[in-house]
């Protein structure tokens, strides 16, 4: 089923204009990803923590998706620290940990954190069907937008499809073990899935052609930029050429 708990609200954030936001999350995120050095991810951290609460996204919410990324990065230190070498940190009994492991999950945990905080605070508070609409008047080319929408709108029915096919299978005694019996079970669930997959698009395709589509979605959006968005953008621009800055300085700082 379609969910977007942070699409509605009251918020400063929610009533910026959707391109501006777009693009100061991508802009943002990829001046953190390329960042390495930890004042540098701290600030953005803390700037991504900002966005939320000007935003007004409920707390458990917000959290709920840190711990599901956070559940990743923890895998990472399990990783990282034991097998990228170098020079060595500490030890524990017979296993070497190592500094630049250490340093390594350190600064991908922070990026990961910032990214999706910044991600949770710009862009999962406007709709799909408006994120859409705002990339295409960002001229992001049409098929782009239609394949993501589409995309967005089916996958959710394809799951609907395959808990179908899953609970049919429980109706009928199916018992899932480690053997061929269930390895074939599945090849067949995951088969049937694809030609229902195939069946629908051919419906949908259908009805849209009879519904007179002519390989164009049109929006009834209407996007204004005004004083409030010009301040934001400046804003955000200005933090963001801040960390540019403090990322620089630390390197020079190194050298």
């Amino acid at each position: 089923m379609l969910q977007e708990p942070f699409a509605v609200g009251t918020s400063m954030v929610h009533r910026i204009d959707p391109r501006i936001r777009i693009a100061a999350a991508t802009v943002y995120s990829v001046i953190v990803a390329v960042s390495r050095h930890f004042p540098t991810l701290v600030t953005a951290v803390g700037v991504s923590l900002v966005l939320i609460m000007l935003a007004k996204l409920p707390p458990r919410e917000v959290i709920k998706r840190i711990i599901i990324v956070n559940t990743f990065s923890l895998r990472l230190w399990l990783v990282l620290p034991l097998t990228f070498q170098g020079p060595v940190a500490f030890t524990v009994g017979p296993l070497n940990v190592y500094h630049p492991g250490i340093v390594m999950s350190a600064q991908i945990t922070l990026k990961s954190n910032a990214i999706l905080l910044v991600l949770l605070a710009l862009i999962t508070t406007m709709a799909f069907s408006t994120f859409g609409a705002a990339l295409n008047r960002m001229r992001v080319p049409d098929k782009l937008v239609h394949l993501l929408l589409m995309t967005y709108r089916y996958v959710f029915v394809m799951e609907q499809e395959y808990q179908r096919l899953i609970r049919a299978l429980q109706i009928r005694g199916f018992r899932p073990g480690t053997n061929i019996h269930t390895y074939k079970t599945y090849a067949y669930v995951v088969g049937m899935l694809f030609v229902r997959s195939a069946l629908r698009a051919d419906r949908v395709y259908n009805a849209m052609l009879c519904r007179g589509f002519k390989r164009k979605f049109y929006s009834l959006h209407e996007f204004s930029t005004g004083k409030t968005e010009w301040l934001f953008g400046a804003a955000i621009g200005a933090v963001m050429l801040g960390l540019v800055y403090l990322e620089w300085m630390n390197g020079s700082a190194l050298k």
